[in-house]
C-alpha cells in the first residue's frame, strides 16, 4: 500500500496551471467485482448496427490494450462519457443537497413548466445543449439573447462568459456543432474510464461474455389471457403513460397481457449477460496542458492562470465525490482491490505520487482557488446565472425507450 499521504496542493496547483507547468495529473485504481473475481460485471451495452441488423443491437464494447508488458483483450466497462456524467451527477446532487460552496457553482437553469428543472450539469451537451437552445429566456428564443449569445461567441482565447455562466462546459466538454459558424469546441479537461482485462484471453472476446436469463412469476396465474376488448379498456386507462408505440403494440391484432405486464414469462437467455475479468482498472486524467490552451480575457497573466486552477479544483472535487461512490448499474457492483495511485507530471519523465483527495480536502483546495480567483481574476461565483424556460413541445414529446429495465 502506498505511504503517501500528501495530496494536490495549493501552490502545486498554481505551478501547474501556469505555463510550463505539468503536463497532466492521473488517478488510477484497482477495482474487482464485489463478490469475488468468480463474479461476472456488467459492463456498458451500446447499440451496433450492421447491413443484417439495421435495428442495432446491444453489444459490449471490446478492445485491444497493453498491459503488463502485453497486448491484451479488455471490454469497455464504463466510458467517458459516462464517467463524466457520474462526476456531475455527483456536484449536482451535492448542490440539491444544499452544499454551500458548490452552489456558487454558476450555471444555467432550465425551467420546464410542469415538468422538470434541469442544469447543464445534467444535461448532455451542457450549455450547448438542444433542450437550452429550444428553450427562451424573458419571451424571446434563448439562441437570440445576448447573455446566451455571449456564451456561444466565447472562444478558447477568451472562455470569459463560459467560466463565469457554465464552468462545467469548459471542465466535461462543449461541441457547439449545430451553429452555422462560430462553433464553440472545447475538449473535456478531465476524461476517464473503466475497463476490464478479460479472464480469458483465448478465443474471441464475445466467446467470453455470457447470456442472462430472463423470466416473470405471476403469483395470480402464468397465462392470463384477456380478450382484446379487455386489454384495449385497460390500456385506455393508462393511455396518459403508455408510449405511444406500447398502446399500439397492446390494442393491435397481435397484443398481448404481456405487454401489459401480465402473466408470466418462461425463463430465456436472449440477453447480454456479463463477463469474468483477471483485473479492472479506473483511471483519470486530469490534463493541465488542455488547461492552459484556455484564457479569459484577464488584465494580467496571474487573472488566466487564476481561472485556470478554479476549474482545475473544480475537477478534482468532482472526482472525489464519483470516486467516493462506487455507483455503476445493476449486476456490476465493484469495490476498491487497492488505493488509487494519483500522479502528478513533472515534465521529461519525472513524476510525483500523490494521495488521493478526500471530499473535504478537494472542497478545501476548491474554496481557496476560488477565493484566488476572486482576487487576481475578478471571479464571481455566486450560483445561478442564467434561467431558460424550457420548450414545452420537447417537454410533450419526451418519451422514455420501451423494454425492460436492469433492476
Amino acid at each position: 500500500m502506498s505511504t503517501t499521504t500528501s495530496v494536490i496542493s495549493f501552490d502545486q496547483l498554481h505551478e501547474a496551471c501556469s505555463p510550463g507547468g505539468a503536463s497532466v495529473l492521473t488517478s488510477v485504481t484497482p477495482l474487482e467485482p464485489a463478490a469475488g473475481p468468480h463474479a461476472s460485471v456488467a459492463p456498458a451495452k451500446f447499440s451496433h448496427k450492421d447491413e443484417k441488423d439495421k435495428k442495432g443491437k446491444p453489444v459490449f464494447a471490446y478492445e485491444r490494450r497493453f498491459h503488463e508488458g502485453l497486448p491484451v483483450k479488455v471490454v469497455l466497462i464504463d466510458s467517458k462519457q459516462s464517467q463524466n456524467n457520474r462526476c456531475e451527477a455527483a456536484l449536482s446532487a451535492a448542490i440539491a443537497a444544499g452544499d454551500p460552496l458548490l452552489a456558487r457553482i454558476p450555471r444555467i437553469r432550465l425551467e420546464y413548466e410542469n415538468g422538470p428543472t434541469l442544469t447543464d450539469l445534467d444535461l448532455p451537451h451542457r450549455a450547448f445543449d438542444g433542450q437550452i437552445r429550444a428553450g427562451a429566456i424573458d419571451g424571446q428564443s434563448a439562441t437570440k439573447d445576448s447573455r446566451y449569445r455571449a456564451l456561444r461567441d466565447a472562444t478558447v482565447g477568451d472562455a470569459r462568459a463560459l467560466i463565469e455562466t457554465s464552468p462545467v462546459t469548459l471542465i466535461f466538454g462543449g461541441w457547439d456543432a449545430l451553429r452555422k459558424s462560430h462553433q464553440g469546441r472545447y475538449r473535456s479537461i478531465l476524461v476517464g474510464e473503466i475497463i476490464g482485462i478479460l479472464a480469458d484471453q483465448e478465443g474471441s472476446a464475445i466467446e467470453n461474455q455470457s447470456m442472462r436469463g430472463g423470466a416473470r412469476i405471476d403469483p395470480l396465474g402464468a397465462q392470463i389471457d384477456l380478450s382484446h376488448k379487455d386489454l384495449t379498456a385497460i390500456a385506455d386507462q393508462q393511455k396518459e403513460e403508455l408510449s405511444e408505440k406500447t398502446y399500439k403494440t397492446i390494442t393491435g391484432s397481435r397484443g398481448k397481457s404481456a405487454h401489459l405486464g401480465l402473466g408470466g414469462l418462461p425463463p430465456t437467455l436472449g440477453q447480454l449477460g456479463g463477463v469474468t475479468c483477471r483485473s479492472i482498472i479506473r483511471s483519470h486524467v486530469l490534463s493541465f496542458a488542455a488547461l492552459r490552451n484556455l484564457r479569459f480575457g484577464s488584465a494580467t497573466p496571474e487573472g488566466d492562470v487564476a481561472c485556470r486552477m478554479v476549474l482545475a479544483a473544480l475537477a478534482l472535487d468532482a472526482l472525489a465525490r464519483s470516486d467516493a461512490e462506487l455507483l455503476l448499474r445493476a449486476n456490476c457492483d465493484l469495490v476498491e482491490a487497492g488505493p488509487s495511485v494519483v500522479t502528478l507530471d513533472q515534465r521529461y519523465g519525472n513524476k510525483l505520487e500523490l494521495a488521493p483527495m478526500t471530499i473535504a480536502q478537494a472542497d478545501e483546495l476548491f474554496a481557496k482557488t476560488l477565493a484566488y480567483a476572486e482576487e487576481h481574476a475578478g471571479l464571481q461565483w455566486q450560483g445561478v446565472t442564467l434561467v431558460v424556460e424550457g420548450n414545452r413541445a420537447v417537454l410533450a414529446a419526451a418519451g422514455d425507450t420501451d423494454g425492460e429495465e436492469d433492476v
